[in-house]
């Protein structure tokens, strides 16, 4: 099964909530793996550890603060 969506990050404690407001959930602090890998029990957010060569994984996008989220998509123009 595919996560939902991941994320990378550059600490090995990340603060999930889900993507806040009406669709979150309750903000959870997760510890990354021996692997560098967490995947979140509430949304199944993948986090992974940004310089983690194990898992596949090199930053190829701009840093993120760790724990953060990318925003959220655009809303449709009526």
């Amino acid at each position: 099964m595919q996560p939902f969506e991941t994320i990378l990050v550059d600490s090995n404690v990340v603060a999930c909530n889900g993507g806040g407001g009406p669709l979150g959930h309750p903000r959870v602090y997760l510890n990354l793996s021996a692997e560098g890998r967490i995947e979140c029990p509430y949304c199944s957010r993948l986090y992974v550890l940004r310089a983690n060569p194990a898992a596949g994984h090199v930053a190829a996008t701009p840093p993120l603060a760790p724990g953060a989220h990318p925003p959220p998509p655009a809303p449709a123009k009526p």
